[in-house]
């Protein structure tokens, strides 16, 4: 059996941990060369060491609740805590769980049906800090967010039916693309990370630019004044043909009498892009396309 196919059955089959199929995952990215796909498997092997890095399928909107203690005895347990009552910079703790547990923990986590919902504890410096304001004469003694089971299960669900989307377009291509020697690829290196990107990535934009190695990795692709490979290299990331035409249009616009910098024109197009992708028209998140963009256009025109 392929290595594709291997994969393919271990996604579908539930009783496959999931550690187990992201580890065959592993074999299959160095087996394809491809940096973006290896540097997502170890995140989720692993676990996420920053907020910056996490794919949009971690990012959950939950509740937030706390034990109180108020005068003579008083007080209240597992009590909703109102977001409007914690400042607004710090609104997010209340509201937004950010999943940085390997899936290994999340796994377990979904598992355990006899027990309560996971809870995320608050840092107790906010607790000690803005736990007078959330309830009149009341001060919070411990705060928590409440991470429905269910959600750590759609996180389980959405890896799986990424990993099995990515597989079934790669078979699709190239069926004997896990089987290849490394000095044999059967898809270009740009049309494995373009698969990537669309079926697993999503609107990560960390994961797209691959982390500070695979930045490195796929810039290089990019020769001074060669603008085919800078092209072959926005199409991977999924920016449109029509968008990377005005680019074109926008650098020859701008190379008289910028030397030294990236022009007025290049610098609107990179805004239009940061623009597409808020609103979710790229496969790139707004927050790391400038610097993306950037790093790849400097290196085109060879100031970096």
């Amino acid at each position: 059996m392929s290595l594709l196919r291997e994969i393919q059955d271990s996604a579908i089959d539930s009783k496959v941990k999931l550690p187990d199929l992201l580890r065959k995952c592993k074999v299959l990215a160095a087996r394809l060369g491809n940096a973006e796909l290896s540097a997502w498997v170890d995140y989720e092997l692993n676990g996420y060491n920053n907020r910056e890095d996490l794919p949009e399928y971690r990012i959950l909107h939950v509740h937030s609740y706390g034990h109180f203690s108020g005068p003579f005895g008083s007080g209240l347990r597992g009590a909703p805590i109102p977001p409007s009552t914690i400042p607004e910079q710090l609104r997010d703790l209340v509201t937004t769980a950010y999943i940085m547990d390997p899936l290994s923990s999340l796994d377990s986590m979904s598992a355990s049906k006899d027990v309560e919902d996971p809870r995320y504890p608050w840092p107790p410096d906010v607790v000690a800090c803005f736990g007078n304001r959330i309830y009149e004469n009341m001060n919070c003694i411990s705060a928590w967010q409440l991470i429905p089971r269910g959600a750590i299960v759609g996180i389980i669900d959405t890896v799986r039916n990424r990993i099995l989307s990515f597989v079934l377009e790669i078979e699709k291509e190239a069926p004997d693309a896990g089987e290849d020697a490394l000095n044999e690829k059967t898809l270009s290196p740009e049309r494995i990370t373009q698969v990537f990107n669309t079926y697993i990535a999503g609107n990560v934009g960390n994961l797209a630019e691959g982390g500070r190695d695979v930045s490195q990795t796929t810039t290089l692709h990019i020769q001074t004044g060669n603008f085919e490979s800078l092209k072959t290299y926005l199409s991977a990331l999924g920016i449109p043909l029509e968008d990377v035409g005005e680019l074109e249009e926008a650098l020859v616009k701008d190379k008289e009498g910028n030397e030294n910098e990236i022009g007025e024109g290049t610098t609107n197009w990179i805004a239009k892009m940061i623009q597409k992708a808020s609103r979710g028209l790229l496969n790139i998140s707004a927050s790391v396309i400038g610097n993306v963009l950037t790093k790849a256009i400097l290196q085109y025109l060879g100031m970096q």
